[in-house]
């Protein structure tokens, strides 16, 4: 009788947890899709929030949990949720990451609170997170859909950032102005921890109020744009 070969069933091997596919999902809204940048997503709340650096660092650590935990939650019920009431569902989960977001900065931080307290809110609407929902978390995996919400988070904390530093130092001459970490870089006052009055190049320097302003914001993400694209040619066609 002639021996029949046994096919032994195919052992699929196990995805790495944090292989090269996972690293470039937080890596890519960093620098070749950003949320800011390179989609041009966001821009109302980065207008608005980004006067002092230290505000726009909490918005940022907000955006980031919303976008990686919504993405997680999203991804875990997204072959039960009907396709009709999907957004609905989505907007449910984000307005609850939300909520607990609004509620601890309130109780940890208030003066900070007061200040974010509407645009915290608006979160909910913001079209980085949908849209990371949509295109992303209802297709993939949890892990590999909470680091995609991670690094769209982060790509869109870090423009905030960036723009908090040149508005408050260039608009206050102030760095982190209402933390414990609070400096007075440029200017002639001494009232905050370091003091560079007596630095003639830095202590010349009058406060530009016009960069406290929301248009002085559009033509800082402006130039970052151009700085961006001309940094990184290929995206030079990419709106």
């Amino acid at each position: 009788m002639a021996e029949t070969a046994v096919q032994q069933p195919a052992i699929k091997e196990r995805e790495p947890l944090f292989g090269p596919k996972e690293k470039r999902l937080i890596t890519d809204p960093l620098n070749d899709n950003n949320p800011i940048t390179v989609q041009v997503l966001g821009i109302c709340s980065a207008l608005a929030v980004t006067t002092l650096v230290y505000p726009s660092v909490v918005m940022a650590i907000a955006v980031v949990f919303v976008t990686a935990f919504s993405s997680l939650f999203t991804s875990l019920l997204r072959k039960s949720i009907p396709k009709q009431v999907r957004m609905i569902v989505q907007l449910v989960i984000i307005a609850t990451l939300v909520t607990v977001v609004e509620l601890t900065l309130k109780a940890l931080n208030y003066e900070v609170y007061k200040q974010l307290s509407v645009f915290i809110g608006l979160i909910i609407t913001n079209c980085i997170v949908m849209g990371r929902l949509e295109a992303f978390s209802m297709a993939n995996k949890p892990w590999r859909s909470f680091l995609d919400g991670i690094g769209n988070g982060l790509g869109y904390g870090a423009i905030l950032i960036i723009v908090a530093l040149f508005r408050e130092l260039l608009g206050k001459g102030t760095l982190f102005a209402g933390s414990p970490l609070a400096w007075k870089i440029i200017g002639p006052s001494a009232e905050f921890m370091l003091d560079t009055s007596s630095i003639g190049w830095l202590g010349w320097y009058q406060n530009n109020n016009l960069m406290v302003l929301s248009a002085a914001a559009m033509f800082v993400i402006g130039l970052l744009i151009w700085a961006h694209r001309s940094w990184n040619p290929k995206l030079v066609d990419v709106s």
